[in-house]
């Protein structure tokens, strides 16, 4: 009976030691996973700030975005001019997000964000901005040009953007301009805009589920809008 009792005992003791082991298994797998996707986040964010950068290029550029696994969509995004009669102008700026699970990196209208909604934070804001004396209101837009592209998959995946970016200038008079911008992560385009100086709320102007910021300064001020169109095609392999 004592022998017996020693080989059951070995038998317990062997199995909780395989639960064990199996259950720090999943652990670490989970951990190196999770290390691995916010590499991922972190390298797609560090590829498109360093890369795409219409507002100082022209001309073509090729962009390699690389990550383990996920996938890169094209968005559609706007950006309104507004003033006291309403829409003034509307342009499609578009937009490009990766994601793989929760983490994220998306690019709009020039400002570059990391994080999923309610929790994100920018890497680089948009060109917008008030000059000192409140006198004019500059404000950059990059439209995108790419749509309904998704490039994706597991094991290694590269998207490439091709760009061939234009410029052009277009001043408007003085009024009480507003600049509402489509953005999934309205909380931290918010605070980046209030911090240059624009008073900020937030609304969906046509009802798609898709928020806007909507930057303002007191008074009256000459629009300048300066557009930077990237003309970009998004393409796997």
């Amino acid at each position: 009976m004592r022998g017996q009792s020693h080989v059951v005992g070995i038998v317990l003791l062997l199995g909780i030691t395989t639960v064990a082991l199996g259950g720090l298994t999943t652990v670490v797998g989970g951990i190196i996973d999770g290390q691995t996707a916010t590499a991922d986040e972190r390298r797609v964010a560090n590829a498109l700030d360093s890369e795409f950068r219409p507002v100082e290029q022209t001309g073509s550029n090729r962009v390699r975005v690389r990550f383990s696994e996920g996938r890169v969509t094209t968005v559609d995004r706007e950006l309104r001019v507004l003033n006291a009669s309403g829409v003034r102008r509307e342009v499609e700026i578009g937009g490009l997000v990766y994601k793989s699970g929760a983490n994220r990196v998306s690019l709009v209208g020039g400002a570059i964000a990391r994080g999923a909604p309610g929790r994100a934070w920018l890497v680089r804001g948009p060109p917008m901005t008030v000059t000192r004396d409140n006198e004019t209101l500059l404000v950059g837009v990059v439209t995108l040009g790419a749509r309904g592209v998704t490039v994706g998959g597991s094991g290694g995946v590269t998207a490439r953007l091709r760009t061939n970016v234009t410029h052009d200038r277009t001043a408007l008079p003085r009024a009480d301009y507003r600049i509402a911008m489509e953005t999934a992560t309205p909380d931290a385009l918010g605070r980046r805009l209030r911090e240059r100086g624009l008073a900020t709320t937030e609304r969906d102007i046509d009802g798609d589920g898709v928020p806007s910021v909507v930057a303002s300064v007191e008074g009256q001020q000459e629009l300048q809008l300066v557009y930077h169109r990237t003309n970009t095609e998004v393409n796997g392999g």
